[in-house]
Parts: C-alpha cells; sequence; structure tokens
C-alpha cells in the first residue's frame, strides 16, 4: 500500500515542488532584489522551502545572490535577483515576408534583432535560415517561435498558415534536429499575452484579450493563470469576423471578413505603395496616409468591441503598428469601442497598446520558450552557458 501511495503521489510532488519554484521565480521577477523571507511572505511558502528552491534556481543560472544588506536593527540579509548572465532566450518569429530573429535575457529584454527575408516559400528552408541566422547573432541556450495562424502549442506544428501557403509543419521537431537546442512554438498572440502578463501590464494577470493586427490578424485570451488555446490550440481566429461596410474580397469566398479587410496587405494595396513605405507617409503627418490608418483603426474598434462584449476582460491589447505610430489611431479605435460596446464604460483604460513598442515581434518569439521557463524553472532544458 505505502509503495502504491508513493508512486501515485509522486508526480503530485514532482507539480508542487515545480509550481513552488515558480512562484518563486515570478516574484523575484516581480520584485526583485528581494530578501528569502519576503519572498516567503509574498508566496505563502515556507522559508526553508524557499531557501530551498533559490538554491536550485541559483544552481541553475536563474538567479543570483547579491551583497549582504544590513541595517542598524536585526539581522543582515542577502538578497536574490534574477541572474541575467548565463541564459540567453532565442525568439522566431515568423511573418509572411520575414522572420525577426532575437536574443533576450531572462527578464524579457531584447539584446538584439534583426529582420531577415524569408528565401522562399519552403517551410524548411524558411526555418533553418531563421535559425542560421539567429545563431550568428549568438548563441541562446534555447528557441521560442511565434507565428500567426493555427499553431499547436503542445506538438510545436504549424496547423494552418493560409498566407505563408503552410499546412502541418512540424516547426518545433524541424528546428530541434538543425540546432540540437530545446525549442517551444506558439501563436504569436499567445506569445504576446504571456509577455504581457509576465514583464507589462499586470492588469492582464487578471483576465485580458489581445488583438493581433498584421497582415495577420488574430487574438488570444486569458484568465486568471490559463492561456485559452481550444481543441488543438484553435483559439483566436478571428480573420473571418463579419466587418460592417466592408465589401472586401476574402480566400474563403465571402466579402467583408476582418483580416482581409484590414490586413497590411490590403491597406498598401489601396494606398498603391509598400506598407512601410505608407506607415512612415502617415508618421510624418500626410492626410491621405493618416485618413486610411483612420479608417483601419476603426474598423479593428468593430473586432475589438465585439470581444470586449463576449469575453468581457480587464484589459484588450492591440498590437499594431499604426496604434503606435500613428497620431489619433488609439483615439479612432477607443471611439468605435466606446460606440459600439455594450460593456465598456471606459474604453481609454480598457483597450490600450502594447507595452513592447518596435519590439512587439521580437517579444513574441522570445516569450514563448519565456513563458516555458517561468511556468516550470525546473524542467525547461536550457544549457547553462557562461
Amino acid at each position: 500500500m505505502g509503495s502504491q501511495r508513493a508512486l501515485r503521489d509522486g508526480p503530485q510532488r514532482t507539480h508542487r515542488r515545480s509550481a513552488s519554484a515558480s512562484s518563486v521565480l515570478r516574484t523575484v521577477l516581480d520584485h526583485g532584489p528581494i530578501a528569502r523571507s519576503t519572498i516567503a511572505r509574498r508566496t505563502g511558502l515556507s522559508p526553508a522551502a524557499v531557501t530551498g528552491h533559490t538554491a536550485e534556481l541559483t544552481e541553475l543560472g536563474l538567479l543570483r545572490e547579491l551583497p549582504e544588506v544590513g541595517g542598524a536593527i536585526g539581522r543582515p540579509h542577502v538578497p536574490v535577483d534574477l541572474d541575467t548572465a548565463h541564459h540567453v532566450i532565442g525568439g522566431i518569429h515568423l511573418a509572411v515576408h520575414f522572420a525577426t530573429v532575437a536574443l533576450l535575457d531572462v527578464r524579457g529584454r531584447v539584446l538584439v534583432q534583426r529582420e531577415i527575408p524569408h528565401p522562399g516559400a519552403e517551410p524548411g528552408a524558411v526555418l533553418r535560415g531563421a535559425a542560421d541566422a539567429l545563431l550568428e547573432l549568438g548563441n541562446p541556450d534555447g528557441i521560442g517561435v511565434a507565428t500567426g495562424g493555427w499553431v499547436d502549442e503542445q506538438t510545436g506544428s504549424i496547423i494552418d498558415h493560409p498566407l505563408l501557403g503552410w499546412h502541418d509543419v512540424p516547426a518545433r521537431d524541424l528546428l530541434t534536429e538543425h540546432t540540437g537546442l530545446t525549442v517551444a512554438v506558439d501563436s504569436h498572440s499567445r506569445a504576446l499575452v504571456h509577455a504581457e502578463r509576465l514583464l507589462g501590464q499586470t492588469r492582464a494577470r487578471a483576465s485580458v484579450v489581445q488583438l493581433f493586427a498584421g497582415n495577420v490578424v488574430d487574438a488570444a485570451f486569458a484568465t486568471g493563470d490559463t492561456v485559452h488555446h481550444g481543441p488543438r490550440s484553435a483559439a483566436g481566429a478571428v480573420a473571418h469576423l463579419p466587418v460592417d461596410d466592408s465589401a472586401e474580397p476574402c480566400e474563403c469566398g465571402r466579402t467583408g471578413c476582418l483580416q482581409a479587410t484590414v490586413s497590411e496587405q490590403t491597406v498598401a494595396r489601396k494606398a498603391d505603395l509598400p506598407f512601410p513605405e505608407l506607415l512612415t507617409l502617415a508618421k510624418k503627418g500626410d492626410s491621405n496616409s493618416v485618413a486610411l490608418f483612420h479608417e483601419r483603426a476603426r474598423l479593428l474598434g468593430q473586432a475589438a468591441a465585439l470581444l470586449l462584449d463576449v469575453l468581457n476582460p480587464e484589459i484588450l491589447i492591440v498590437v499594431d503598428q499604426s496604434v503606435h505610430h500613428v497620431p489619433g489611431c488609439l483615439s479612432v479605435l477607443r471611439d468605435e469601442v466606446a460606440t459600439r460596446s455594450w460593456i465598456c464604460d471606459d474604453a481609454s483604460k480598457t483597450v490600450v497598446p502594447s507595452s513592447f513598442s518596435g519590439r512587439e515581434l521580437a517579444t513574441a518569439g522570445g516569450a514563448v520558450l519565456l513563458n516555458a521557463l517561468y511556468q516550470d524553472p525546473l524542467s525547461t532544458g536550457l544549457r547553462r552557458t557562461s
């Protein structure tokens, strides 16, 4: 009987140990440098458990001790903080025309990033090319991969990415074989939700919707400690939500779908300009360019209002270049939300831009692996380097 109980309780003890170590590491991320006694008070763990976990995490190169701090009264204490010297996280974001590769530290700070055009359409060539470009930047301890479309986080596969023409691509297995590193793969919207909850908007820890608008338009939703995936991680497919007053044809055979209406490709085609050039003109205040982006923001506001009413999150985060860079876009989007939403009583507080302006794509890739690290720091498989 005792041996059967031990076998049954073994996985439970392992899970509790991992959860406790995660709680310690997240507390240091939020509040470090911090004393072990303060970690114990904030987490509810015993001082002995905190001491044990900080020793484990230090051995893994995730925490470091700082010089002891003493006061006039009481014993000195030795604070701990994240160790940013031993681990480098690699990130790959796959957009439609290019990949963004980056190196991040364990605080999620982007150390270096680079954009490279895809060498073609074949998935293996694109993935290997991105990995090689990443390794030219440095020697990461593992790689996170983020992209749009339908991504199965459990298997590390890109199930369907219509704009790339990819179906059932085993991205994790291909990259692990090519690099020999630990690889994690997820959708860019879910990855950025993880990033916000770890490193950005603290309100996102209660509940959050993220709306991503680029050439791909998709979303992610989280509540409490759970990011919703759905069966085979298909949650967040908002590309075919209907948009009022749009007759834009969609590849699905209908008209007025959200992605077909507001994608960067569509806006660039309407302006007869490459999207980066159009965005630059709008930044400079060109009236025609600004008007195009304002109309796009209004249409995005329709989708945002619908998501707010269906899911009622604490906060809705918009990831979109024009929201950051084109004057008035965020206000237009918020005004549309205020007009259409039944439950949002203050769009200026509820609808906010990403915390990672200019670093969204680099952060998305790295955040896939950072999320795995902070969820289970004892089992990430990251190698320790100096």
